[in-house]
C-alpha cells in the first residue's frame, strides 16, 4: 500500500509571510515588475549605434513580439502607441507566470486570484475610458449596448446580455481564465511530485521502479508549464488589445 497524504490547499496555495501582508505571492510580483523594469532599463541604456545583442537584443525582440504578433493583428498601425503598455502587461504576466516551476518559489503569482483580477480590472477601466474618450459616453454605451444590425425590437433582450457580457462578466472571465490555467499547471505539478516522491518510498520495493513514470509526466509538465506561462501571457495580452481597439472602433 501506499500512504500518499495530499497537503492541505493552504499550504499550496500560501507561504508563511516574510513579514505582514507580504508574502510568497507579494515577492514573485514585485521580482517581476522589478525585473521586467530592468530589462528594459539596460536595454534602453545600450549604444543604439552598435547593433543589438544581449539585453538589447532580447528587449527588442519582445517588442517587435508585440506589435506584430498582436498590435498588427488586432489594433491596426493606429495602434502602435499601445506598445509600452501591451508590452509592460504582457513581460509582468510571464514573469509571474514563470516561478511556478522554480525551485524554491515553486509558485506562479497567477494562481492566487488578486494579481488576475487587479490586471483585469486595471485592462477594465482602461478599455472603458479609452472608449469614452474617444466616443463620448453616450456614443460609447449606444455602440456597447446596441450592437448595429440588430431589430430594434430585439434590443430588450440583446442589450441587458450585452451590458453583463462586456461591462459585468467580461474582466472576470479575463481574470479567471488567467487565474484557472496556472492554478491548474501547479496543482498538476504537486499531484506528480507527491506521487513520485510516495512510490520511491514505499516499502514495497515492486513499487519503486513504478515511480519513473510519474517522475518523467512531472519532468514533461514542468517543460510544459514554460509553454502554458508563454501562452496564457499572451492569451491576455492579446484580449486586452481586441478590448481597446474594439472601444476605439467599435465598428470592427
Amino acid at each position: 500500500m501506499i500512504a500518499l497524504e495530499f497537503p492541505p490547499i493552504n499550504e499550496i496555495l500560501r507561504w508563511k509571510d516574510l513579514f505582514p501582508t507580504f508574502n510568497k505571492i507579494a515577492l514573485i510580483a514585485v521580482a517581476a515588475a522589478v525585473i521586467g523594469t530592468l530589462i528594459f532599463l539596460l536595454a534602453g541604456n545600450k549604444d543604439h549605434k552598435v547593433a543589438p545583442k544581449g539585453v538589447r537584443n532580447f528587449a527588442e525582440s519582445i517588442v517587435e513580439f508585440i506589435e506584430n504578433g498582436i498590435i498588427m493583428q488586432t489594433m491596426g498601425r493606429d495602434g502602435l502607441g499601445w506598445t509600452p503598455f501591451l508590452m509592460s502587461l504582457f513581460t509582468f504576466i510571464y514573469l509571474c507566470n514563470v516561478p511556478g516551476i522554480i525551485p524554491f518559489f515553486q509558485m506562479p503569482a497567477t494562481a492566487r486570484m488578486a494579481v488576475p483580477l487587479f490586471l483585469a480590472l486595471m485592462v477594465w477601466v482602461i478599455y472603458n475610458v479609452t472608449g469614452i474618450k474617444h466616443q463620448g459616453i453616450g456614443g460609447y454605451l449606444k455602440s456597447t449596448l446596441f450592437p448595429p444590425g440588430v431589430p430594434k425590437a430585439l434590443y430588450i433582450l440583446v442589450t441587458p446580455i450585452e451590458f453583463i457580457s462586456a461591462i459585468i462578466v467580461r474582466p472576470f472571465s479575463l481574470a479567471v481564465r488567467l487565474f484557472a490555467n496556472m492554478l491548474a499547471g501547479h496543482l498538476l505539478l504537486v499531484i506528480f511530485a507527491l506521487l513520485s516522491e510516495a512510490l520511491f518510498q514505499a516499502r514495497d520495493r515492486i513499487l519503486i521502479p513504478i515511480g519513473i513514470f510519474p517522475f518523467f509526466m512531472l519532468v514533461f509538465l514542468t517543460g510544459f508549464e514554460v509553454l502554458v506561462a508563454f501562452l496564457q501571457a499572451y492569451i491576455f495580452t492579446i484580449l486586452a488589445a481586441v478590448y481597446i481597439a474594439g472601444a476605439v472602433h467599435p465598428e470592427h
